[in-house]
């Protein structure tokens, strides 16, 4: 018999920075799945790993939604390969999404620079009456 890495909630927590409300909220929601011995959770290396991609996934700005997704495509048919090409998908999507979002702030902080520019121009205007 082998024995399988196992993971206490506060291990977890205390590897991925992250409070153990946050690790049990991702399992009310159904993306991680520890086994339970009374009250006590167990963590298997599977669950580590779910846990660091949701993790990956929220800095990247994937919605739970979208996690879910795509770590799911692991374990059913087309595998890893679907699960990659899903990813890249939403990587490209993420990258346009933020490059839009890098365009109208560099649009909005050039309106605030000639707003800024009127507002001090019209200030010395007053101050010299």
């Amino acid at each position: 018999m082998t024995m399988t890495a196992q993971f206490s909630i506060s291990d977890l927590a205390r590897e991925f920075s992250i409070t153990t409300r946050a690790i049990r909220f991702y399992e009310d929601e159904g993306l991680i799945a520890p086994r339970r011995e009374g009250q006590r959770r167990l963590y298997t290396q599977r669950d580590r790993v779910r846990l660091m991609l949701i993790l990956r996934g929220r800095r990247l700005g994937f919605s739970l939604k979208e996690i879910a997704k795509i770590i799911d495509l692991y374990d059913r048919e087309p595998g890893e390969q679907g699960q990659l090409k899903l990813f890249l998908n939403k990587i490209a999507e993420r990258r346009q999404l933020l490059k839009q979002q890098q365009e109208d702030i560099k649009q909005t902080l050039g309106e605030l620079d000639q707003v800024e520019a009127n507002a001090r121009q019209r200030l010395g205007e007053l101050l010299k009456t």
